[in-house]
């Protein structure tokens, strides 16, 4: 026999339509992105103490994640780490999008600027990222602006050629050539006709990119080439874990790991529901 109170709760939850249920999944999945973030934010790395008589302790009610090698709390660190690789991961996906505006619309002026860029799309791709992202991480001094800049200057090429093919598709239509009849500037066109109606794609890519930018952070950091050994990277702390698991500390790499993926699939989840949302063919269902 169904419970009458359970019945009651479960009807509005199966008569949400699709916008519903998408809004509602982006509502918790940025909820739970900015507590992470707001929480690290709290934590100075100085607060992150040593203490040897801990060291190494597994997971307990004290320390959730254990304790490391020299008894520094791992939820601490790991909670510290993700806000370090979720404001990198803002910045370059920020910044690659800047780039990728920029490219697309200054090759619709142009054809042999636009062939230009198509090549230098075609370069960046023919090269590995985590590769490009090392050497322009190592040219800027490393660090945290140095990680930044090689990964926003490496995922610019996806979003260039998505916002490509809809402005040149765009530049087809009637109203953008009754514009240059009328006298009307590139700059115009592109500011009044062209920009607002690929703006669904440059929300959604800049979202989509974060996911990639925290990952290729965390493996160059890990390899030894991005981040400052002393900070609570994720990927500081998953090259250290390294050390330590063939004696049975599972823990250091395991939380830390884990906790990285979860907060990819939320960045993912959250760019693939807001690009549900503002799809015109899925947003009214």
């Amino acid at each position: 026999m169904v419970n009458p109170n359970k019945a009651s709760i479960l009807y509005p939850l199966s008569k949400m339509n699709l916008r519903t249920k998408t809004l509602l999944t982006i509502a918790l999945t940025v909820t739970f992105l900015a507590i992470i973030v707001i929480s690290s934010l709290f934590i100075n790395s100085g607060d992150i103490t040593t203490n040897f008589s801990i060291m190494n302790s597994p997971p307990s009610f004290e320390h959730l994640f254990g304790t490391d090698w020299m008894g520094r709390d791992m939820f601490s660190r790991t909670l510290k780490g993700l806000g370090l690789s979720v404001q990198i991961g803002a910045g370059a996906s920020i910044l690659s999008s800047l780039i990728a505006i920029a490219l697309s619309f200054i090759g619709s002026v142009n054809k042999h600027l636009d062939t230009f860029i198509a090549w230098l799309v075609d370069l960046f791709l023919s090269v590995p990222h985590i590769l490009l992202i090392i050497l322009i991480s190592i040219a800027l001094g490393g660090g945290a602006f140095g990680v930044t800049m090689g990964v926003a200057l490496t995922h610019w090429t996806s979003l260039t050629r998505v916002l490509r093919a809809e402005i040149k598709q765009i530049q087809t239509s009637d109203f953008v050539k009754l514009s240059e009849r009328f006298g009307k500037s590139k700059f115009w066109i592109a500011r009044k006709q062209i920009l607002p109606l690929v703006i669904t794609q440059i929300i959604v890519g800049t979202i989509l990119i974060f996911p990639h930018a925290i990952m290729h952070e965390a493996s160059v950091t890990f390899l030894g080439f991005g981040l400052s050994p002393h900070e609570p990277a994720i990927g500081i702390i998953l090259s250290e874990s390294m050390k330590y698991l063939a004696t049975g500390d599972w823990w250091l790499a395991l939380f830390p790991g884990l906790a990285l993926l979860i907060i990819v699939l939320l960045f993912d989840i959250a760019g693939e529901n807001i690009k549900k949302l503002l799809d015109p063919t899925s947003a009214n269902e």
